[in-house]
């Protein structure tokens, strides 16, 4: 033991194209604001490099899962997920993580908080941000959790075991909404910008839908391009305005630091052919269903999260969004939606019904892998829990 400093359990692993720093609930102090000086103390934030910490100085590596026991009937753990910034000292705690939650059930059985039984475990998954319930279908060999396999996700090398994500109770997940406005499609002024058609919907996470001539893009652009940086400022007014739209800043110019994570926003367009961003290799317009450039923490996320791929699948299936109005049309037969993102393509299978109540969600579901990858301690310096 280091004098001057606590060490604390963690393990680090990938879930889906996140990865994030895994630890137990009660290896953190209960005291909300020490929780959190602690969480940006083990990834080194704020520093542009976190180089005194664990993060990995990219928003989809800088992302804490903390997970614990669940003293909910219809639950087996509790799931608490964390945006870390980089620049800033703030840890959002307002979003949900699809991809993250890839390696929750896995580590919920590498841990001990849930029994294996082979040859597929699921795990209920309380997720404490959105409170709702989710579920992975964890695949178990030899009483352990499986992670070698041939299914291969884009935006990740390799192959891993399919773990298969069901978000279908995630409708209203911050809102209480499926539709935050109670509108497919709203028109917004916005100083400086004019007027723009966007659409709100909140599954998996809330999100906010533009079209590319909003901005002035193709809808092609990749996260490095020059345009796309240059429009960062902007891109950050609008999701601000969304944030004010569904209740979440009151002044959408502070967005930034009071909900830096929610809502995402994402750019979407009528399919066509690109160059993946990971390995210039050509992206057919025939294999996708729409195109999507999403934003998460004032950057484009170089894949697609796993809430947008559940909001994107079934805002495509409302008639009137705008997402709905790029999407190929045998997306409403296959109840498949196959987007196209700048690393490759993510699918989800939806089904959405129109009832008397509004739109409701009957399946939303994602297949993703995981890879547990360090577990030890990180030491923190004793300071942060008597300053």
């Amino acid at each position: 033991m280091m004098e001057g400093f606590r060490k604390i359990p963690c393990v680090i692993k990938r879930g889906g194209t996140s990865k994030a720093v895994f630890l137990h609930m009660k290896d953190l102090p209960k005291d909300p604001e020490l929780a959190k000086r602690v969480i940006l103390a083990i990834f080194g934030s704020p520093d542009k490099r976190q180089i005194d910490g664990l993060g990995g100085a990219d928003p989809l590596t800088s992302k804490v899962a903390i997970v614990g026991p669940s003293e909910r009937q219809e639950a087996d753990v509790d799931y608490t997920f964390g945006a870390v910034d980089i620049n800033e000292p703030v840890v959002d705690f307002n979003a949900n993580c699809g991809n993250i939650i890839s390696a929750v059930g896995p580590f919920a059985i590498d841990e001990g908080l849930v029994p294996a039984k082979e040859p597929e475990t699921i795990v209920r998954i309380f997720n404490t941000n959105t409170q709702k319930i989710l579920k992975a279908y964890v695949p178990i060999e030899k009483g352990k959790t499986k992670y070698l396999g041939d299914y291969a996700i884009d935006g990740v090398p390799g192959t891993g075991a399919k773990t298969l994500i069901d978000l279908s109770s995630s409708a209203g997940a911050v809102t209480g909404k499926l539709l935050p406005t109670g509108n497919p499609t709203d028109v917004v002024s916005i100083p400086s910008i004019g007027e723009i058609r966007m659409s709100l919907v909140d599954a998996g996470n809330p999100t906010c839908f533009i079209k590319p001539d909003a901005l002035n893009f193709s809808g092609l652009e990749g996260p490095l391009d020059q345009k796309v940086i240059e429009s960062l400022d902007k891109i950050e007014l609008i999701r601000g305005f969304a944030a004010k739209m569904i209740g979440m800043v009151a002044d959408p110019t502070k967005a930034r630091i009071q909900s830096p994570a929610l809502p995402i926003l994402a750019i979407v367009s009528e399919p066509a052919a690109y160059k993946n961003f990971l390995n210039d290799q050509e992206i057919h317009a025939s294999d996708i269903d729409l195109v999507s450039r999403l934003f998460y923490m004032q950057e484009m996320h170089k894949t697609y999260p796993g809430t947008g791929t559940v909001s994107t699948g079934v805002a495509a299936m409302i008639e009137g969004t705008i997402v709905n109005q790029v999407t190929a049309s045998r997306a409403s037969e296959a109840k498949r939606v196959l987007i196209g993102h700048p690393s490759g393509v993510i699918a989800v299978d939806v089904d959405v019904a129109k009832t008397a109540e509004g739109w409701q969600i009957r399946n939303a579901a994602y297949g993703r892998t995981a890879r547990r990858i360090m577990e030890g301690f990180v030491y923190v310096p004793e300071k942060i829990f008597t300053e």
